[in-house]
């Protein structure tokens, strides 16, 4: 069956039974590897992608239901000037060891910092929760979060509504 996404602002038709993971459709139908298998029960996060700017798990998620959605993987999370800031903190920080989890810790991040710029600890815990990090880079994850909500005011943002990046 035809599938029309669209995937870091392009849309793309791909012909796939509905009820196949999203993760899947990424990797094999669109050559999108950044985005990750870890687990395959939606608990590692590894395969977080945003759906409509909230960090979904798409290793359990069908296809059919980005539909209308835009989705958002690691390769696209760069063309906002919010996306490209994380990803200079997590330089910064030296955030990435392997590398395996950080598309799906990038995702989560930035979809908090989009709707909570200057996030309380116990938001970046609960928007980071689930997001496995086997070489445990977690309080350097935590410290480039909170570099880029420190840089939250001088690009015009406040915490009472989305970031508008």
């Amino acid at each position: 069956m035809k599938h029309t996404l669209t995937v870091n602002g392009t849309r793309l038709e791909v012909d796939v039974d509905p009820e196949t993971p999203l993760l899947w459709v990424l990797r094999d139908q669109l050559g999108m590897l950044g985005t990750k298998f870890g687990c395959g029960i939606a608990q590692c996060g590894a395969c977080t992608v945003q759906l409509g700017g909230v960090a979904v798990r798409s290793c359990v998620l069908p296809v059919a239901a980005s539909a209308g959605k835009e989705v958002t993987t690691i390769e696209g999370v760069g063309a906002t000037d919010l996306g490209r800031r994380i990803q200079a903190a997590w330089i910064e920080h030296d955030v990435p060891q392997c590398g395996y989890c950080q598309g799906g810790q990038i995702l989560a991040a930035e979809a908090l910092l989009r709707t909570h710029s200057h996030p309380t600890e116990q938001q970046i815990t609960d928007a980071m929760a689930g997001n496995y990090c086997r070489c445990g880079t977690y309080l350097r994850i935590r410290a480039a979060i909170a570099a880029v909500a420190a840089q939250g005011t001088a690009h015009g943002r406040n915490d009472d509504g989305p970031a508008g990046v």
